[in-house]
């Protein structure tokens, strides 16, 4: 069952963010746009390529109001431990959500219950707490963190006219459609 149009559900997690342990629940998803991107784990191959990758993002997608976490299924404390002991996540300024009780990777759906790690989930959601768009990758595959900004756009145009959608490619400032009888068989 899509995640997409449903509210984020209530959870409560302990995360790292530059230096310091927050917490963070489903509130903090609300009145701004965010990515959540989820990661098997710590202290790995793929994960830190993608976590840099969406570190060397962060500061565009914050330009579009956008707030970035990461999560997988270790502790905060492992967290600030690979932050100190890795020089791609020494990088990392956004917010890395601990999931031990795998309570946020099942409310996202991206639980491996037999391995007790979170599928490469990529979540963006609206100022509402709504999701708008996912993409789930094999443990295998890494993901591209410059998608994230012409997606986060097209959302964000969007949600702003309603009735107008974004066509496939659509880049900033280009065309938009208007769904309608007339468009119907005419594409």
């Amino acid at each position: 069952m899509s995640l997409v149009g449903k509210e984020v559900l209530p959870f409560s997690a302990s995360a790292f963010r530059q230096g310091e342990f927050v917490d963070v629940t489903e509130e903090n998803f609300k009145g701004k746009w965010s990515i959540l991107c989820f990661y098997p784990a710590d202290f790995t191959f793929v994960c830190p390529t993608e976590l840099e990758d969406l570190q060397n993002q962060y500061a565009e997608l914050q330009k579009l109001g956008v707030e970035v976490y990461s999560a997988s299924t270790d502790t905060h404390f492992t967290h600030k431990a690979w932050h100190e002991s890795s020089d791609a996540i020494g990088k990392i300024e956004y917010t890395m959500i601990g999931d031990p009780s795998q309570q946020l990777s099942r409310n996202f759906d991206v639980l491996r219950e037999e391995a007790g790690l979170a599928d490469r989930g990529t979540f963006i959601i609206d100022p509402d707490g709504v999701i708008q768009a996912v993409e789930i990758n094999a443990e295998g595959i890494g993901r591209d963190a410059s998608t994230l900004i012409n997606k986060i756009k097209a959302a964000q145009y969007v949600r702003n006219n309603p009735d107008e959608v974004c066509p496939a490619k659509w880049q900033e400032g280009g065309e938009t459609l208007r769904p309608s009888l007339d468009l119907v068989g005419k594409i």
